[in-house]
């Protein structure tokens, strides 16, 4: 697909999407009670995710308590075939299906979904207009659609900063969820004839981490994932460097290597007019 970014096509591309997998975090389980407190209440609902990626999303909230009855059927909509080699791999539910598209072509039916998740995803939207008119179309009256990013929280420990100061060297004008491009589509011709104002929630938290795991989830970064084997040790060592300094960091079980990692989960919700 031509109008995925060229970032995104290569650095999520093939032998990179088990990395992705496993370094990268799940969702807050505050985040999936809140969905289910706001989502239309007709249920079973019908369910698009959409940049779906591995599945980290998908099973957080197919194995969620509150949502384990609530959906008629989740379709997963991805463009990167091997993100979505191991979404079928990790997600193994008979009404959980994936297939390939983007956020402006998802094939879903006309009025099919009473709800679109979005997570960790849209600040790659080429087209936001384009997008806005497609989550419209597949969209009932009344239909939400959520958008969900987790970051780490650079505000809450020095060596967290240094670590984002490091690999953001090499962001290369991708569009990346802090520079805020992605708010675009809220002020889009498509977006105002046919959802109300977003709405915006911040949770804040910390994960258990290990120093291996936090290289790890660097290294899954599309746009790291892209430099060459010794950039990439550059950058591995580097961090390994910062971790070592550990400036504000918050032991767990120092004896087994384990601290806070600061982070933050960023939801903004559309609803449909």
């Amino acid at each position: 697909m031509s109008n995925i970014h060229s970032i995104a096509l290569s650095g999520f591309g093939a032998g990179t999407n088990e990395l992705y997998d496993r370094a990268r975090p799940s969702y807050p389980a505050q985040l999936l009670t809140f969905i289910k407190s706001i989502a239309p209440k007709s249920e079973p609902l019908n369910v698009v995710e959409i940049g779906a990626g591995t599945g980290l999303f998908t099973r957080a909230l197919l194995s969620h308590s509150d949502w384990t009855s609530s959906i008629a059927r989740l379709r997963a909509i991805e463009p990167s075939e091997g993100m979505r080699k191991v979404w079928s791999e990790k997600v193994t539910v008979e009404n959980a299906t994936i297939e390939e598209g983007t956020f402006e072509s998802t094939a879903v039916p006309d009025g099919w979904a009473d709800l679109i998740v979005i997570a960790q995803a849209f600040h790659w939207c080429p087209d936001h207009d384009k997008a806005c008119t497609e989550f419209s179309r597949i969209l009932k009256k009344d239909g939400l659609v959520v958008f969900i990013w987790n970051l780490e929280d650079r505000d809450r420990a020095g060596w967290v900063a240094q670590l984002r100061e490091r690999i953001e060297q090499h962001e290369h004008g991708t569009p990346q969820f802090r520079l805020g491009l992605w708010r675009e589509a809220f002020t889009t011709t498509s977006y105002l004839e046919n959802f109300e104002k977003p709405q915006e929630n911040v949770w804040e938290y910390h994960l258990v981490t290990t120093e291996s795991l936090c290289v790890d989830r660097a290294l899954s970064k599309s746009y790291i994932a892209v430099l060459p084997p010794e950039g990439k040790d550059k950058v591995a060592s580097d961090l390994k460097a910062i971790l070592a300094r550990g400036d504000d960091r918050v032991w767990v079980d120092k004896s087994q290597g384990t601290f806070e990692y600061p982070y933050k989960t960023f939801v903004v919700v559309s609803r449909k007019k």
